[in-house]
């Protein structure tokens, strides 16, 4: 598990950018670049790194379910995930 503290600054980034997403676009189209560096670092979406809902693992994760490999599979091993099933061939 990931530490508290990286999970946290990575929930702070997402809060940021959602928060600051009008105002980028906004300065961008209007090409006020001296005001757009003034904005916090941050605020950039560049700077979000996707991470595991469940654990905080920033690597095997996956997109469509949110989640990284490892709980996935526990969780689709469980039947916790609907429409998921074990292949075999």
């Amino acid at each position: 598990m990931a530490r508290k503290s990286v999970v946290a600054r990575e929930r702070k980034r997402a809060r940021l950018c959602k928060k600051y997403e009008d105002l980028r676009q906004k300065l961008k189209e209007e090409g006020r670049w001296d005001e757009l560096d003034r904005l916090p670092r941050n605020s950039n979406p560049i700077r979000l790194h996707n991470r595991c809902r469940l654990t905080g693992r920033p690597k095997g994760y996956m997109r469509q379910f949110g989640i990284c490999r490892v709980k996935f599979r526990e969780m689709a091993l469980e039947g916790k995930i609907p429409g998921v099933t074990k292949a075999s061939w």
